[in-house]
């Protein structure tokens, strides 16, 4: 339980909305402390770890804002009973009964622990870029999301959800594919993609300007007509229309507006087109999903966040070495060295492991 001084601390690091009252936050606390440690010491919910402070805090926190946010004429000390037993509640039930899946790798594993460790010095680097600008910022704002997808499905990978993490990669492998085109193209190709956002936009409803819209409206009907595309054609045109930019785009045997025969093959990366088809059914909940392989799609997700992250990674290494200096390059390709070595090793066993499973 936390002392006074130490509740102070920690409730400053919170960051806790000068809105809510601390005092009545520490007496509640402290009520709840003492609860808490008489039904753990009972053994009444059988043996359990150490209450978590910090947790419980949290609990108490956001329990009394929500509470003060949907009720009016407030009865502080009616208030203190309902916030403290539903606190407790949730701590309990949430903290130490949850839903457990069973898991077959834990983020302490090499071939997680060792990717996260690279995520979180790059998704730092990336945090200190101008972001959301997408004229200015398009290549670094989509690198910035791969690299969280990438989080996304390391999480999702040791809370025992291999499939789910799977059909995230399927939105990871788009992601990748958009970056490696727009990045070894010319500004002519940004330039088109960037407007077919406009048309997206226009096309969802997005923009409010009845004018604005309208005019994109007649551009797309005018570029379509130059390409003979039918009215039918109109979404796939305005998602993948983008790509006709790219030199040598239409060239390519079989290039169709879509992802798998467009945007997938002018990203070179069609090799993982059995892959991305096998993700799709599992994003579609095909009996695939239902009866999966708990440790196949284990080794299968991460022999492809890897490949996938390692392709991410070198876009990131040429943009940040482009504008860092010379001292702080080698810094960084020292311990680049370090964790990309140590990244190959595992994904090399991983690589090992899924043939087998194959």
């Amino acid at each position: 339980m936390l002392n006074k001084e130490q509740f102070d601390v920690v409730y400053q690091q919170l960051g806790v909305s000068d809105s809510l009252n601390k005092d009545f936050i520490f007496d509640l606390y402290e009520n709840c402390s003492y609860q808490g440690e008489k039904i753990a010491a009972s053994n009444a919910l059988g043996k359990m770890t150490p209450i978590n402070p910090v947790h419980l805090l949290l609990y108490i926190i956001n329990e009394y804002g929500f509470y003060l946010d949907t009720h009016e004429n407030i009865n502080e000390e009616e208030m203190a009973h309902i916030v403290a037993s539903i606190a407790l509640d949730k701590y309990f039930t949430n903290e130490h009964f949850s839903f457990q899946n069973d898991t077959k790798i834990s983020k302490y594993h090499p071939q997680v622990s060792t990717l996260t460790v690279y995520l979180n010095f790059v998704l730092g680097i990336l945090s200190r870029y101008k972001k959301d600008s997408p004229r200015e910022t398009i290549i670094t704002d989509i690198l910035r999301k791969g690299f969280k997808i990438v989080k996304a499905s390391t999480e999702l990978i040791v809370s025992g959800f291999e499939t789910e993490a799977f059909s995230t990669w399927r939105t990871l492998h788009e992601t990748e594919c958009i970056l490696q085109i727009l990045f070894n193209n010319s500004d002519e190709v940004i330039k088109s993609y960037l407007r077919h956002m406009d048309y997206a936009m226009a096309y969802r409803g997005v923009i409010p300007n009845k004018e604005q819209v309208d005019a994109i409206f007649v551009e797309i009907k005018a570029n379509m007509a130059k390409l003979a595309l039918k009215s039918k054609d109109m979404k796939k045109y305005i998602e993948y229309g983008w790509l006709i930019a790219v030199p040598g785009a239409t060239e390519i045997e079989g290039f169709k507006l879509n992802f798998r025969d467009g945007v997938e093959k002018v990203a070179n990366l069609s090799s993982y087109s059995k892959t991305y088809e096998m993700a799709s059914e599992i994003a579609h909940s095909s009996p695939l999903l239902i009866y999966s392989r708990q440790d196949f799609f284990l080794h299968v997700t991460l022999v492809n966040i890897i490949e996938s992250f390692l392709r991410l990674e070198r876009v990131f290494v040429k943009i940040y070495l482009s504008n860092i200096s010379q001292e702080e390059a080698n810094r960084f390709l020292n311990m680049r060295n370090v964790y990309y070595g140590e990244l190959e090793q595992v994904y090399k066993k991983e690589k090992e492991v899924f043939s087998k499973k194959k």
